[in-house]
């Protein structure tokens, strides 16, 4: 998916220009959409990653013209209404019509620290060793699935090296698609700025988290001659 979300290395969107203190919220309406996200994903109806599935999913123009939140609230809505939790007239409206549906937890007030604090740990065991070694160079998959990855739009079919390898983890791309949560290794793979956005870019270095399927072993250098860091 080459969604909205995806912008490292676009133009024309201005130079990101951090809040001093800024406050975790900036209006109670949005204290309220990450309460309904949180409980609603604690429900088990759907997984972390199909919620950021969903997010990326939003046409771009109603993407980039929403705040933090707002996107946040338009993926809570529509997980509503494709899990049959919700109606869509309900939605518009804010009013019950048919009888709740039975969801299979229930997140209540004196467990969210509780909750939150525990987590939900991605690592599992390895079911076999690691492809790749530290140090070793690679070069990402030229990815352009119709559903969700975490390999961003940047960084395919580039050259970049192994710097960590992190042990098995969930596979997010799987995940989102419903596959369940098989595992797959997850490497820290480190590229020079160059290899990613050319000479013209005042980066030095740029460290992706990357799992195995998005890899491929390759040379010290690539076949233009171009080596990677």
């Amino acid at each position: 998916m080459n969604g909205a979300q995806d912008m490292g290395g676009m133009h024309g969107f201005g130079p990101v220009r951090p809040e001093p203190n800024e406050p975790a919220f900036h209006a109670a309406w949005e204290r309220r959409a990450f309460a309904l996200t949180l409980a609603m994903g604690a429900t088990g109806a759907w997984n972390l990653d199909l919620t950021r599935a969903t997010r990326e999913s939003l046409p771009p123009a109603r993407y980039l013209a929403s705040s933090y939140y707002e996107i946040w609230l338009a993926a809570l809505e529509a997980l509503l209404v494709r899990q049959g939790l919700v109606e869509q007239d309900e939605l518009a409206d804010g009013g019950a019509r048919v009888p709740a549906v039975p969801v299979a937890r229930v997140l209540r007030a004196d467990a969210v620290d509780a909750v939150l604090s525990r987590g939900s740990p991605t690592v599992r065991p390895a079911e076999r060793p690691a492809a790749f070694e530290m140090g070793q160079h690679v070069r990402t998959r030229n990815l352009n699935p119709s559903g969700h990855t975490r390999l961003p739009r940047y960084a395919r079919g580039r050259h970049g090296r192994i710097v960590a390898l992190h042990g098995a983890h969930v596979f997010a791309d799987a995940h989102a698609r419903g596959e369940g949560d098989a595992a797959a290794w997850l490497y820290t793979v480190e590229f020079d700025a160059r290899e990613l956005w050319g000479p013209d870019t005042t980066a030095t270095t740029v460290r992706i988290d990357c799992w195995e399927p998005h890899l491929e072993a390759t040379q010290a250098a690539d076949d233009r001659g171009t080596a990677p860091p």
